[in-house]
């Protein structure tokens, strides 16, 4: 017989509960009350209200002096709550305390922030929560919409975003969402905004249904989180979406060993205890009529053997009438005695069912035995394909009633098409579900016919460690599933062999090797694991590398995973790394500047430590080296054009080629002089530029300007000029001058690295020549000094701040 399991969190949330109570609270007082649409998603309750003498509006001009208006637990719209302020109608604000958090979020945010919503857009907690936003907003029902959203939309360029979520959206698809905006939008805020009683709901559903055959889920149909949690069962078990009690009675739940029962937020106590009464019914019931079933079907067989087999003549065949008659007479009464019977055997059952609240109480090899013996010898037949219509499969299986298949029960394998696959004539081993006399049919099953063939092999496969083969049929929360020979088998997200920065997308409709590493044979469930049957491919593999392995060996490989330090490289079997300075010339931030996930890479053995079993790599090249390309193609004394790319006081520094960049002195960007470096050049400029100098060991470049353009204009105008001792001062450019300077060469009066001299005063080059008078061995004349003197004191308001010597 069936066992059913009620989910712990199944019934109201908190924010429902509080809107239920309220509610039931103004009617109690005596208070006349309206509701501004349903208060929650729940037709039972509603109408309850409804009852009780509450009524529903769908505007507030239909709200009258002498009511007070219910505003519902979605929340509404801002453009509502001020009417309601301005008009001073008496209301009662039922809206969630989720729901008001991200109302909060959204009124709080700066006024040209975008918002994005993921959740139904026609939903009224979405439309409430989108009317509060200051700016642009936008609701996205899925990571693909996201995803688009996010890449043809440009207005969000210089813009803060926010994104925030339903508070009864998917989890499933929310972590998905948000991953995929932090990758698309750098300026993007994520709030997690989804209810915790949605988000434990939701995962308590998923565990239960994954060791179920069947998931009832109770609520209303145009509940959101209900159907969101129906939409996690599906993923592992046949789901039922059912009100009320009322509508079980139009379902089959033969067949089904465990049954699993959960409910949406919205869905009261009652309804909940409805629910699992009528089960407890449906479930004896089902376990009497296959009782009942098999004792008939093989009474009545014996008799129509019997009465087929006599060659009687007209006296023989009115005795063996009435023993036909006598034997349908003991039949009738075994039936009589049946139920009387069965309700003992449900009651001493339910019994136990109390004392066995958990799966740890359970008898597991007790109920294999019930579940085996129910697809016995006697339930399997063999069926020859008749006809195939759009919805079912005929079969002769060789008694008077007519076998069919329904598609479900064909194959476990969605993408299966019976009319591709059979043909009138074909045989298929198929196993009894269900027989009905009065219309003389017989359903079938194949599915679970070729899983019972296959489930020998599965707990072989166990004992053994023997690795399956299997194509990875879809993915879902916390895994993926495999399947093989019709069995689907579940493999943790953490066993795949994907990274936890991988993408288990990309293993969807792939061959994999897998281990049995767990079976569950009650429920005949299975978890496998990737990596296990990964774990001998990549011993060998090891083994075979760090025999072989040299330094400078060049090999391709895959990028398994980026971080912030580096990316991890599979090289056949074996992991290296090639770290952040080793994968590119110029400086990055992140790998991902370079590579990605997944790509092919050719790399080289940078260095092998075997004691520790690490492998660093190389990925940039030698020949890519833009020093090396630098010393090739552009020597001392070359032209080039080149892009500002940094100011400082002391010059500007320009990108030469990527990964290089030269400095031009402040005294080499002008053929004049230049206050500030800002006066001439800005960053982004490009300018033509003379390589004066390259530092090869230091890794500096010096740059000119000055060097190709032509010497400054003579000013057109008299320049007052004082002489002393061959010392020339010119007032125009204050640069000082000696005989020897004529002398100095070309290649001494160039710039040193370092820059160039710093300038010298008037009054310095007066004190270096009074302190020559002092040392000289001939008693020099101090008419310089004076003369000096005389000329700084004459030229004192003519020179500038700052001189230039040239040496």
């Amino acid at each position: 017989m069936a066992k059913l399991i009620l989910a712990k969190t199944a019934g109201f949330c908190f924010g429902v509960d509080r809107a239920v109570k309220l509610v039931d609270n103004l009617i109690d007082k005596g208070i006349k009350t309206v509701m501004l649409g349903p208060v929650i998603h729940n037709p039972d309750v509603i109408e309850d209200f409804k009852s009780r003498g509450v009524c529903i509006v769908n505007s507030i001009s239909e709200v009258e002096s002498d009511t007070t208006l219910v505003l519902r637990a979605h929340g509404v719209e801002k453009s509502t709550m001020e009417t309601l302020e301005e008009d001073g109608i008496k209301h009662t604000d039922s809206t969630c305390p989720y729901v008001k958090k991200i109302h909060k979020i959204v009124k709080e945010s700066p006024k040209n922030t975008v918002l994005i919503i993921c959740g139904n857009p026609k939903h009224p907690e979405v439309m409430g929560i989108r009317s509060y936003a200051l700016s642009d907003s936008f609701v996205v029902e899925n990571e693909l919409e996201l995803e688009k959203l996010l890449k043809n939309n440009h207005n969000f360029e210089g813009k803060f975003v926010i994104l925030v979520a339903q508070t009864t959206f998917s989890t499933k698809e929310w972590e998905k969402s948000a991953k995929k905006a932090k990758l698309l939008c750098t300026n993007i805020k994520i709030f997690d905004t989804i209810c915790s009683a949605t988000e434990e709901r939701q995962k308590e559903a998923y565990l239960l249904s994954l060791k179920c055959d069947a998931m009832i889920i109770i609520g209303g149909k145009q509940s959101s989180n209900t159907a969101k949690l129906a939409e996690v069962c599906r993923e592992n078990a046949k789901t039922f979406l059912v009100e009320n009690s009322r509508e079980l009675m139009k379902y089959d739940f033969r067949g089904f060993d465990l049954i699993g029962i959960s409910a949406g937020a919205s869905t009261p106590a009652g309804i909940i205890k409805e629910v699992l009464e009528t089960m407890s019914e449906i479930v004896n019931e089902n376990a009497e009529a296959i009782s009942e079933e098999k004792e008939i079907e093989t009474t009545e067989a014996v008799i129509e053997q019997e009465a087929e087999a006599a060659k009687v003549d007209g006296a023989e065949a009115a005795e063996v009438e009435v023993e036909v008659t006598e034997a349908k007479a003991e039949v009738a009464k075994a039936e009589a005695e049946a139920p009387k019977a069965k309700a003992e055997e449900a009651e001493e059952v339910a019994k136990d069912d109390e004392t066995a609240d958990d799966d740890e109480h359970y008898d597991y090899e007790a109920a294999l035995e019930e579940s085996l013996s129910n697809y016995g010898s006697e339930k399997l037949v063999v069926g020859t394909v008749i006809s195939i219509t759009p919805t079912e499969i005929q079969v002769d299986i060789g008694r008077k009633q007519t076998g069919y298949i329904p598609y479900d029960e064909y194959s476990s394998d969605p993408n299966a098409d019976p009319n591709k696959e059979l043909k009138p004539g074909d045989t298929l081993d198929l196993i009894i579900m269900k027989t009905n006399d009065l219309e003389g049919t017989v359903m079938l099953s194949k599915r679970i016919c070729d899983a019972a063939k296959v489930w020998d092999d599965i707990v072989a496969a166990e004992q053994s460690g023997e690795s399956l083969e299997g194509t990875v049929c879809d993915i879902i929360r916390g895994g993926l599933l495999v399947r093989t020979k019709g069995v689907r088998i579940f493999i943790p997200a953490s066993l795949s062999g994907v990274s936890r920065d991988g993408n288990l997308e990309e293993l969807l409709n792939t061959t994999v090797n897998f281990r049995i590493i767990e079976v569950n044979k009650q429920r005949k469930r299975a978890v496998g694991s990737i990596r296990a049957a990964l774990r001998e491919t990549r011993k060998e593999a090891e083994k075979a590398f760090w025999s072989k392995a040299e330094e400078g060996q060049v090999i391709k490989g895959t990028v398994k995973s980026l971080t912030s330090y580096g990316a991890f490289v599979d090289i056949g079997g074996v992991d290296g790394m090639i770290h952040i300075s080793e994968l590119s010339w110029k400086r990055i931030k992140h790998p991902s500047e370079v590579v990605n996930a997944g790509d092919t890479v050719e790399v080289y053995i940078k260095k092998l430590d075997f004691e520790n079993k690490k492998i660093s790599l190389g990925y940039k090249k030698t020949e890519d080296n833009p020093w090396e390309i630098l010393k090739k193609d552009y020597p001392v004394d070359s032209v080039v054009d080149v892009k500002i790319v940094g100011l400082t006081t002391f010059g500007a520094f320009a990108q030469i080629i990527p990964g290089i960049d030269g400095l031009i002195h402040i005294s080499q960007i002008a053929n004049r002089r230049i206050a500030k470096t800002s006066d001439a050049l800005a960053v982004g400029d490009c300018v033509t530029a003379k390589i004066t100098d390259i530092n090869f060991e230091k890794k500096r470049v010096s740059l000119s300007v000055r060097a190709l353009l032509p010497p400054d204009v003579e000013p057109d105008y008299e320049l007052e000029v004082k002489t002393v001792d061959n010392v020339t001062f010119n007032a125009d450019d204050a640069s000082i001058q000696t005989p020897a300077d004529s002398q100095t060469p070309a290649s001494d009066a160039a710039p040193s690295e370092d820059g160039i001299v710093l300038a010298k005063t008037p009054d310095e080059i007066t004190s270096e020549v009074e302190g020559s008078d002092e040392n000289s061995a001939n008693g020099t004349d101090t008419a310089v000094s004076d003369g000096l003197s005389e000329g700084e004191n004459k030229h004192e308001n003519e020179l500038p701040e700052e001189t230039q010597v040239t040496e």
